[in-house]
């Protein structure tokens, strides 16, 4: 490491390497390539730079470091231990194995430091864009002339894997656009993947790619030894804050294994002991200690902690400061960063008349518009739907990235970046993100939605045209199984209203969840508005399902519905009920809520005695069987749709009322025999 100046350096990066595969050896499972070639780049960062500081993890205005190439995890553990995070020499031995604190990936929650999920590629580049807008956003909230006190920079160490996954095109697309000047990217390029050489399957110019989305590039071409280099390099991308920048770091993966280097070999196994002590001695380490910081080592990076320190202790002085001349917009900043909801934020929430009402897309995003008067944290958008998902907020604006106004994001038709920077904006803390787009998408969106659900963020996601109904457009636009494929995602909350008050009542329940994301799925076909003197109250949507119309006596069959098809059961229990069938129809829009309900109210809703039931959903019919057993008939749709009128459709899938009838009948006779 000739480029190196300083011994301390040299001593604390090959400190990082040693730790690195070391924690590797152990369970005998891990990557030690990029944990050896990226060392130097990481320790700059988290040396120099990186304001942070471990006894108080979630600081408001810490600087956010992403490892988006998350199987190099061992490197970011060894890291966090280094610089005095929660995290002992014996949670770095227990790596990879059941209940420890370094999983084989970075878990958010599960290790104090960690401020994101990642290892599916390319989603820590786009949680990084969705932490650089946070900070803008808030920024501009809360900041005022002298009183600085939202004012931080996004990191993420990202690989060639990273940069060929798609998503990762899509947001520094996005990132470009909205000159996020405080977002830093810095790329292991090593040109060496788990089969080999990046040139079998990646040889585009990477570094013009990024000039075209309108990022400042910049390179180091010894990133395994100019310290001094990837330290200019740094310096140069804070110093232009009107457009985000890209480092290009060449490394060599595997950096100081004699056999190894350089190869493929190394990606994704461990060196093996002989290995191991080749390389430590190269480093000029004892080969003999396994888990080893000498107190040299360990002093230095407790001097790079006292400097990041230094900047939060100016940060509480700003703050006190800040608070003594904006006492009421300290208290709105500290409620926004812990979660909580301001005083009164639903208080403008419509009550909707009964009527024939209208689509649940259009009312929910009467609702939103409500809920944004009183959540001015409240920052989402599109993928450039807004006209038709209702999804805008009305003199809003649209966000600006250098300066952080406006509150609503223009995404474009970025479905997949769109949900992995809602997932940021939620990592961040402060902001209550959502996005929205067709129901029907909500697959290129589901890896960020998965890890949501494994995060425990509050991302909301608005997704709308959410079957059939959607008509002339075809099967390519309408859903089907996505419902279904959504609810079996544990930790997702999936609500399908089923008229403008029940919209309502999931809207305010998604905006009080705090600790797992909820999908709302709404109409593009007008419902009509129940009146809630007759039926149950909307407010049971709190509780996954409730009855919303019960039998005129002791009733003999249950029909189940969710949004649009609940007039359907309506409709089926009146004409049921005239011909003696006391007919109870129950509203069940959160699976996932009333699955967690107690066994009593669930068996007060649907009452095991009943054994005649009926579902009715426009989508998959696959799943109903829990909830109206092997007596049941569920009335759905188990193929693709057609292009034709939506009554058409309806139709032809039987989605009618008779036909609701016919299998209430069909049920009936089943339990009789």
């Amino acid at each position: 490491m000739a480029d190196v100046r300083d011994p301390l350096d040299v001593l604390c990066i090959n400190t990082i390497r040693a730790l690195a595969i070391d924690t590797i050896q152990k369970p005998k499972s891990g990557h030690p390539g990029l944990p050896l070639g990226a060392a130097p780049m990481a320790y700059v960062v988290w040396q120099r730079h990186l304001r942070h500081d471990p006894s108080e993890p979630r600081w408001p205005d810490r600087d956010r470091f992403v490892l988006s190439a998350g199987h190099g995890s061992s490197l970011l553990y060894g890291l966090l231990h280094l610089t005095g995070y929660d995290l002992s020499m014996d949670d770095l031995k227990s790596f990879r194995q059941w209940n420890s604190r370094t999983p084989g990936h970075p878990e958010f929650g599960q290790t104090a430091g960690v401020e994101a999920t990642t290892g599916p590629l390319g989603q820590g580049c786009a949680n990084a864009v969705g932490m650089a807008m946070a900070e803008r956003s808030l920024a501009h909230r809360f900041n005022r002339p002298g009183h600085d006190i939202v004012d931080h920079f996004t990191f993420a160490l990202l690989g060639d894997g990273d940069m060929m996954e798609g998503i990762s095109s899509e947001a520094a697309s996005l990132a470009g656009h909205l000159g996020l000047g405080k977002l830093v990217y810095l790329y292991d390029s090593n040109d060496i993947s788990l089969d080999g050489p990046t040139s079998l399957a990646f040889t585009e110019d990477v570094s013009r790619r990024f000039e075209a989305f309108g990022w400042q590039v910049l390179r180091v071409e010894k990133g395994d030894t100019d310290v001094e280099g990837i330290d200019a390099a740094i310096a140069q991308a804070k110093a232009d804050l009107t457009r985000p920048t890209l480092i290009v770091v060449r490394t060599t993966i595997g950096f100081g294994s004699p056999n190894k280097q350089g190869k493929s070999a190394c990606h994704g196994s461990p060196l093996g002991p002989d290995e191991i002590a080749l390389v430590k001695k190269g480093f000029g380490l004892d080969p003999s200690l396994s888990f080893h910081v000498s107190d040299e080592a360990r002093g230095h990076f407790a001097a790079g902690v006292a400097r990041a320190r230094s900047a939060h202790a100016a940060w509480d002085a700003r703050m006190k400061a800040y608070a003594a001349e904006y006492p009421e917009l300290a208290r709105e900043f500290r409620s926004a960063m812990n979660g909580e909801l301001p005083a009164g934020w639903d208080r403008d929430v419509p009550v909707f008349a009964p009527g024939d009402g209208e689509a649940t897309r259009q009312s929910g995003g009467k609702v939103l518009n409500a809920i944004a008067k009183g959540l001015p944290t409240l920052l989402g958008g599109d993928a450039d739907l807004s006209a038709s998902t209702q999804t805008a907020v009305k003199d809003g604006g649209n966000f600006d990235g250098r300066t952080g106004a406006g509150r609503n994001i223009r995404f474009g038709v970025r479905e997949h970046a769109m949900a992995a920077i809602a997932n940021g904006l939620a990592y961040h803390g402060g902001i209550r993100p959502y996005v929205s787009t067709f129901f029907c998408f909500a697959d290129y969106m589901r890896p960020s939605i998965r890890l949501a659900a494994l995060s425990h963020l509050p991302t909301l996601y608005v997704f709308t045209h959410d079957s059939v109904a959607v008509g002339e457009d075809g099967p390519t636009h309408e859903p089907v199984e996505h419902l279904m494929s959504l609810r079996c995602m544990p930790g997702l909350r999936v609500i399908r209203p089923c008229d403008a008050n029940e919209t309502a009542a999931a809207w305010r329940y998604a905006i009080e969840q705090t600790n797992h994301p909820v999908a709302l799925v709404l109409t593009r076909q007008k419902v009509p508005t129940f009146d809630r003197a007759k039926y149950g109250p909307a407010s049971g949507v709190t509780r996954g399902a409730y009855v919303l119309a019960e039998a005129s006596s002791s009733p003999k069959a249950i029909i189940i519905a969710t949004g649009s098809e609940v007039q359907l059961a309506i409709g089926a229990r009146e004409q049921l009920e005239k011909d003696g069938i006391p007919t109870r129809v129950v509203s069940m829009p959160c699976w996932e809520e009333f699955t967690a309900q107690p066994a009593e109210y669930r068996d007060a809703v649907l009452p095991p005695g009943v054994r005649a039931r009926v579902s009715v959903e426009a989508g998959v019919t696959f799943g109903w069987r829990t909830w109206i057993g092997d007596a049941g008939v569920a009335v759905g749709i188990d193929r693709f749709g057609a292009s034709a009128p939506e009554d058409v459709l309806m139709a032809q899938f039987g989605m009618t009322v008779a036909r609701v009838v016919e299998a209430v009948h069909a049920s009936l006779h089943s339990t009789a025999s």
